[in-house]
């Protein structure tokens, strides 16, 4: 007989523990984490490339229920993160209830016996209830290049980074200018002997106001923690303040890119290079990048600018789209993840056989960022538009956790066995979600980004206040579920 819990999670990032531990301090103990990896961690363990660091300030990437007085900088280094999140694992006796090496491979509702069957890699069990916590960053994007399968040298994704290859004194080739590019092209160009670096499209980059935390200013948030409480209140409310511009009145970012041009003019002497890399589109319709030696580490006489993307490899030469051609030995792809498409999307089945994959066909729905109609006792957490382009996505996190916990709560309440949304509350949901996201900045910006599925919809981001959306998930909407006390095979029975 396979193994039964009540409750299933998928994945040891910041949702998946922050669900593990939300779920004991609500009284729900029966529950086991599912980790494909040996460790926890999630992206801050898989992400471990030179300069890895958050773009958030550390005091607002953690959990509320579990401050750090610890960090050592202004914005935390991966190493820091990473420690963080197994830290708090295991205080929490997290760790613990995790079974490593269980990748899921097959996630299917049983509407008979009122379960969800769950085939991984290390054995197969069954849960009354599914949270997937396995994120948007999760699975490294590599495009589809002619000929790159006859490369003779080495490639690997900024994701997956080769810590055992060398580059010193190599000709190395950058495929991408996201977030990850940013951070370890200034790590690796000083090493090189050529950089050659892919640009489809120029971000708009800010300097990172970065600094060390003193010993006194640690002590302080140690032994009184309301000053660490003012700072992460502080850093909400700067960084909330973004979204007037953002979501209401893209022309007030005119005077954040304004700054950003200066910071160009400061960092680059040649003017064609500058020309370069100024974007052509409103500030903040793609990811606003952080980082302050990204710039100037351009501007050095190894480093080679291509504003084209990738289209060919030919042997050991890498083909831009414009046509130029560089021999290198190493390919390097900072080409970002597969968000709106997550290859986890086609593992996970509903009520009718379908997977989330099928159901949502190219363009993801789910009632406030968490439920998808069809799918019973299903909670998906970062969940579509739920994404943030200027604030903390464990603030989303958390408020979707709560969300979850009342749902919970209500069922158990109720007596009820499991819990479905209406798929007309979804839908309506949904395309209050979108005409929102009209006049916004990631719709009317003039860019194409990560954020847009292959239907031109915007689906990735939350369009507008995180306290809104805190709002929405408080309370468990009772009215537009229906909860039913016995799984169909006992209904039928009776």
């Amino acid at each position: 007989m396979n193994e039964h819990v009540d409750i299933a999670i998928i994945g040891s990032g910041f949702a998946g523990i922050g669900a593990a531990i939300r779920l004991q301090q609500a009284g729900f103990d029966d529950y086991v984490v599912l980790e494909r990896a040996a460790d926890v961690g999630g992206t801050w363990r898989d992400n471990s490339y030179p300069g890895c660091a958050c773009d958030v300030p550390s005091h607002l990437y953690s959990f509320s229920f579990a401050p750090n007085p610890e960090w050592t900088r202004s914005f935390s280094p991966q190493p820091e993160i990473w420690d963080y999140l197994r830290r708090v694992a295991d205080e929490h006796g997290v760790t613990a209830r995790t079974r490593f090496g269980a990748e899921v491979l097959d996630a299917a509702w049983n509407g008979n016996r009122g379960l969800w069957e769950i085939e991984t890699a290390s054995g197969d069990l069954t849960a009354r209830v599914l949270i997937a916590g396995f994120g948007g960053l999760a699975e490294p994007k590599l495009p589809a290049v002619p000929g790159i399968e006859d490369f003779r040298g080495t490639i690997f994704h900024s994701a997956q980074w080769n810590h055992e290859h060398d580059l010193t004194g190599e000709r190395v080739a950058v495929i991408g200018t996201g977030a990850s590019a940013i951070q370890f092209v200034p790590q690796i160009q000083p090493r090189v002997k050529e950089l050659h670096l892919f640009q489809r499209t120029a971000p708009w980059v800010m300097p990172r106001v970065d600094r060390r935390f003193t010993r006194v200013e640690k002590l302080l948030f140690k032994h009184v923690p309301l000053t660490q409480r003012l700072a992460r209140a502080w850093i909400y409310t700067t960084r909330e303040s973004l979204v007037i511009g953002l979501a209401g009145q893209p022309r007030l970012l005119k005077g954040l890119e304004l700054l950003a041009e200066r910071f160009i003019r400061r960092s680059i002497k040649d003017r064609e290079l500058r020309r370069k890399v100024t974007p052509g589109y409103t500030i903040g319709c793609k990811r606003i990048l952080v980082a302050s030696d990204y710039l100037p580490s351009l501007d050095q006489p190894n480093v080679d600018l291509i504003p084209a993307g990738l289209s060919e490899v030919r042997g050991n030469v890498v083909v831009g789209a414009d046509g130029t051609e560089r021999e290198v030995d190493t390919i390097i792809f900072g080409t970002g993840f597969y968000v709106t498409d997550s290859p986890m999307a086609e593992r996970v089945r509903g009520a009718d056989g379908r997977t989330l994959a099928e159901v949502w066909e190219g363009s993801m729905q789910a009632h406030r960022g968490t439920t998808v109609a069809g799918f019973p006792n299903y909670f998906h957490l970062v969940g579509p538009n739920t994404g943030l382009g200027h604030n903390s996505i464990v603030y989303m996190i958390e408020s979707q956790l709560n969300y979850v916990v009342d749902a919970l709560r209500t069922m158990q309440r109720e007596g009820a066995h499991s819990a479905e949304v209406d798929a007309g509350a979804q839908a309506r949901y949904n395309e209050r979600v979108q005409r929102a996201m009209q006049g916004t900045v990631w719709t009317a910006g003039g860019c194409a980004s990560w954020y847009i599925d292959r239907q031109g919809r915007n689906t990735t981001l939350w369009p507008g206040f995180t306290f809104k959306f805190r709002e929405l998930t408080k309370a468990f909407d009772r009215e537009h579920y229906e909860l039913r006390t016995a799984p169909v095979r006992e209904q039928v029975a009776a």
